[in-house]
């Protein structure tokens, strides 16, 4: 049950789709548009009507109807119709596509099926035909007409051309195939010799369109094969005059033809055009050549009786022809340096000259000859300078003013030209300046002065590393009143250029004014590199070489300069082209920093390689003083060093000298008698400091050596040798204390128990039982040094040994 309740809704969705498949075929819906080409971007109507009792299985169900556009879905409004009809309409405001299928469907249980279609195009009327023209072909006088259609209509459309004759009957010329914009109209529809009509129809679904209507005759349309140059010459006796002989095509003998000429030199911009050339065929003749110049010529022809929109032939193959020399004439611009040449009495003179214009050369110059004087009939004046260039140096007799220069050809030589040799002291120019003109070009403009000149040179040299000179590169205005100047010969774009200017005045020149210019400019090649000069902990002092002038590319209007360390911010500062360094200040002590510099012209700007530099700790005066100081503590220690070697006294209270003990000879001294002194009373003495004046050596007794003594001594020793003290009353000499010969030695060659080497001498002491039986003085010191002190009970205590 499950499966065929699923399956019931399938059966009527196939049998409705059969039903209005087949009422759509007899009928069940129909679509109409408005017009079913319409002008693209206009807007377009459509009604669907669907007929109930035609459409099987629609009778008794709600009929919902919608619209596609091609694929799109578009909606419209629904109403019921008359005689149960339900009816659909549609309006499309802008119509955009050039060609559309809109569709009707029906909508039954959430299924579209397309019921009936219209298609409409959409486009534009066809334009009108442009430049209609014709040509006639006398092989087999057919006439071929072209024209120009300039856009796409989008539309199926039909292009006819029309002709009519004399008779006023119109009829199809020709039909274009394969959407050609030219087609050829057969010899049977012409009149020839008569005037015919002619025009261009363009029609499609949305209008039709014309060409204008052309009115010629076919045989003035007709375009000649181009005529022949025979020959051409110079006439002898007009010198400036050619004849030229030519024939008229084949197959147009029998014509009158009209021809032109035209013809020019290789220099030359333009063409030269000859009219007028009636005839059938023969010669013609033109004047006004120049002397000596290669020209090239051609011609063409057409009927003579053609109206102004008949066609010319071709041009004819071209033809060389290079007319007679003549001697040259006119003057020479000339242009002069000179000075004297040491003691010798010479002047050297540097003359330049401009080749003459071809119009004054008549033919191809062969040289130039200076002279002294001008050439008179019957005599050669002295020649200084024949040359092919436009320059030559020589020297003359001081004192010559005048030089005179001449050009010479095959045919003779010029009137010679004057050229004065005169001083430059005139007065000069109020100002001068130059700008650019192109990218190879300079005006130069100047103040003219108050005194009449007669005419202006203008020098100019492009400025280089190594020192060059352009004989060529100068000017002659002859125009005296003239304020500007263009200069064209030799300029280059991103050069310098150095410009002079010399009034001519009567009978003196100027003294020159000077200005430089660029006729383009650029960044630099490159920015300069940069040098460390000097460097401090605050400062640092940055040069550089000024770039080449080659490598400027323009005026350079300023230097910059960055630099930053990798904590704070960048800075920089602007210098003044002319300064070739700069201080960068308020720098960090002991600071990595790196540098660079930018090159700049008023056309852009170049960066140049980065320098890194670290400043110091100390500055340069600081350095100094810490080592001048470091140098006086050193001169003081070197002073006091050798005050010490020096003074004794002083040395010795500072490194007192100790003797050796063991090493000292004293041991070996025995004292021949011991006299007998008393002791004195410790009481009576007093501290301080106690002279030495004698040492008394005791001596051993005979047979024993120093240091093997049995320990026991005898009980009967001698008596005890007093010490002497200190004395109230004159200073005598104190005896200090006496030495034993045997006892003196180091205490650790003594046998154990040895004697000890000092005792005090105090009265009733017990202690020197066992020893040599005297009592030792302690010092204050070691034995022997400086002074032995005597002090007090205690301190002969803490001094005694063990």
């Amino acid at each position: 049950m499950a499966r065929r309740g699923a399956g019931t809704p399938f059966l009527p969705q196939l049998s409705l789709l059969l039903l209005l498949h087949l009422g759509g075929t007899l009928g069940c819906a129909s679509v109409t548009v408005g017009s079913p080409t319409v002008p693209l971007g206009s807007a377009v109507t459509a009604s669907c009507t669907i007929q109930r009792e035609l459409c099987r299985g629609l009778e008794h169900e709600k009929v919902r109807i919608s619209w596609m556009l091609d694929n799109k879905l578009v909606v419209g409004s629904q109403h019921q119709g008359p005689g149960g009809t339900e009816v659909s309409n549609l309006t499309l405001p802008r119509f955009n596509h050039t060609h559309a299928r809109l569709w009707c469907c029906v909508e039954w249980n959430g299924t579209k099926q397309r019921v009936h279609m219209a298609e409409i195009r959409a486009g534009y009327p066809p334009a009108k035909p442009l430049n209609l023209s014709c040509a006639l072909n006398l092989s087999d006088y057919g006439l071929t007409c072209r024209w120009e259609q300039e856009t796409d209509s989008h539309l199926p459309t039909s292009v006819v051309l029309k002709c009519t004759g004399s008779r006023g009957q119109a009829v199809t010329g020709c039909i274009p195939r394969g959407g050609h914009r030219h087609c050829t109209v057969p010899r049977r529809l012409l009149q020839l010799y008569r005037q015919m009509e002619i025009w261009v129809s363009a029609t499609n679904a949305l209008g039709t369109a014309e060409s204008e209507h052309l009115h010629i005759d076919p045989m003035d349309a007709a375009k000649l094969d181009p005529p022949t140059l025979q020959s051409i010459q110079s006439i002898p006796f007009q010198t400036d005059c050619i004849a030229l002989a030519w024939d008229a095509a084949w197959g147009t003998e029998h014509m009158d033809l009209q021809c032109e000429l035209r013809y020019r030199a290789p220099e030359d911009p333009a063409w030269a055009l000859v009219t007028g050339i009636i005839g059938r065929a023969g010669t013609a003749q033109h004047c006004g050549f120049l002397f000596g110049t290669q020209y090239h010529f051609q011609m063409r022809c057409r009927r003579n009786s053609a109206s102004a929109l008949a066609y010319w032939s071709e041009w004819s193959p071209g033809r060389n022809y290079t007319t007679h020399e003549k001697a040259p004439t006119g003057k020479l611009d000339s242009w002069w340096e000179a000075q004297l040449a040491g003691t010798g009495g010479r002047l050297e003179v540097q003359l330049r000259w401009k080749a003459p214009r071809q119009r004054e050369a008549n033919g191809r110059v062969l040289g130039y000859r200076v002279t002294l004087s001008p050439r008179r009939r019957g005599r050669d004046p002295s020649t200084v300078c024949n040359t092919t260039h436009t320059q030559c140096n020589f020297s003359v007799p001081a004192g010559t003013r005048r030089v005179y220069l001449s050009a010479y050809n095959s045919a003779g030589e010029s009137a010679p030209t004057e050229v004065a040799l005169l001083e430059r002291k005139g007065q000069p120019l109020a100002g001068l300046r130059a700008a650019p003109g192109g990218e190879r070009s300079l005006w130069v403009h100047w103040e003219a002065p108050l005194a009449p000149v007669i005419a202006y040179v203008l020098e100019w040299q492009r400025v280089t590393a190594e020192p060059g000179h352009c004989s060529a590169c100068w000017q002659m205005e002859r125009d005296g009143a003239a304020t500007t100047a263009l200069i064209q010969d030799g300029i280059e774009p991103f050069q310098r250029y150095n410009i002079s200017l010399y009034p001519l005045y009567e009978g003196t020149v100027g003294v020159p004014v000077h200005t430089t210019a660029y006729s383009q400019q650029k960044a630099p090649s490159h920015a300069p590199k940069l040098h460390l000069k000097r460097i401090s902990k605050s400062e640092a002092e940055l040069c550089w070489e000024p770039l080449p002038v080659e490598m400027q590319n323009g005026f350079i209007t300023s230097y910059t300069v960055f630099w930053a360390n990798s904590i704070t911010n960048g800075a920089s500062a602007t210098v003044n082209p002319s300064l070739s360094s700069f201080v960068i200040r308020e720098l960090k002590p002991s600071t990595l920093y790196k540098v660079h510099i930018m090159a700049s012209t008023a056309a852009g700007s170049t960066n140049g390689t980065s320098l890194t530099l670290v400043t110091r700790v100390l500055d340069d005066t600081e350095i100094q003083f810490l080592f001048l100081t470091l140098g006086l503590v050193f001169v003081v220690l070197i002073v006091l060093l050798i005050c010490f070697q020096k003074n004794e006294r002083m040395k010795e209270q500072l490194w007192p000298s100790v003797p050796d003990p063991a090493n000292s000879s004293l041991g070996k001294w025995v004292p021949a008698a011991v006299p007998q002194e008393p002791l004195q009373v410790l009481a009576q003495r007093e501290p301080g400091p106690a002279a030495i004046s004698t040492v008394i050596v005791l001596e051993g007794e005979p047979g024993k050596q120093p240091g093997k003594e049995h320990p026991t001594l005898p009980a009967a020793l001698p008596a005890l040798p007093r010490p002497y003290v200190r004395q109230e009353g004159p200073v005598e000499p104190v005896q200090y204390a006496r030495v034993g010969g045997g006892g003196y030695r180091g205490q650790r060659l003594l046998p154990e128990p040895g004697p000890r080497f000092y005792e005090n001498l105090r009265g009733g002491s017990g202690s020197s039982a066992g020893d040599w039986g005297f009592l030792e003085e302690p010092p204050a010191t070691f034995p022997l040094l400086q002074g032995l002190r005597i002090g007090g009970a205690e301190e002969l205590h803490e001094c005694r040994a063990d």
